[in-house]
């Protein structure tokens, strides 16, 4: 009975230190997560520099928090650890997106496959934001644009046709970004209409104008 109390209190002493590191990446991962949504927010109102600045602090804290999970792949995978990186790398992509830049790969940000590819497809989502800004700014070519990239990383996502188990669930995650892009396409299309609109009654105001002249 001697060794019976000598392995639990083993294993006792094993589960606090998990514990321990467990907490720790709780608290790591809804940091992370916050500094990755204010990203997103200063990068869709152009405050590139203070985006940069969040994501900077973004990626030390998922490098930390990858680095302490080194050694416990079961918290690593859990989902509070994964639904974080997912953050991150939506924030770098959105980044990327609107300031037109390279898109970072999976290597670069220092995260697993099914976590990469869910943050894509939120990013293209999250992009729809800034869609309505430019339609709003009417600058409507630049939306059309933002709609092909939307629109282009779905067509990719659609490829990845392997069970959840694998990917994560992107599948859900996929069919979720189909219904933004159609939103999105929607919404552009009225706009490029009422442009029309509005272009063909300035055009009709202009011939006014010079008939009334002429009389």
């Amino acid at each position: 009975m001697d060794k019976l109390e000598t392995i639990v209190e083993e294993i006792r002493a094993e589960f606090e230190v998990k514990s321990g590191v467990r907490d720790a990446a709780l608290q790591r991962s809804r940091t992370l997560i916050r500094h990755c949504a204010n990203a997103i927010r200063a990068a869709h109102r152009g405050d590139f520099g203070d985006c940069q600045a969040l994501l900077a602090t973004a990626g030390e804290a998922a490098r930390e928090m990858t680095a302490d999970l080194e050694s416990y792949p079961d918290l690593y995978h859990a989902g509070y650890t994964q639904d974080a990186l997912k953050e991150y790398v939506e924030a770098q992509v959105v980044y990327a997106f609107i300031r037109d830049g390279d898109l970072p790969t999976p290597t670069d940000l220092g995260v697993e496959s099914p976590a990469y590819l869910k943050g894509l497809a939120e990013a293209a989502s999250e992009m729809r934001r800034h869609s309505l800004d430019l339609m709003r700014q009417n600058r409507l070519e630049r939306a059309e644009e933002v709609l092909g990239i939307m629109d282009d990383v779905y067509s990719q996502l659609t490829t990845v046709d392997f069970p959840d188990a694998i990917t994560g669930g992107l599948r859900r995650t996929t069919d979720m970004l189909r219904g933004v892009v159609q939103r999105t396409r929607g919404d552009l299309t009225t706009a490029f209409r009422q442009e029309m609109m509005r272009q063909a009654l300035r055009d009709f105001e202009e011939r006014m104008g010079v008939e009334e002249g002429d009389e």
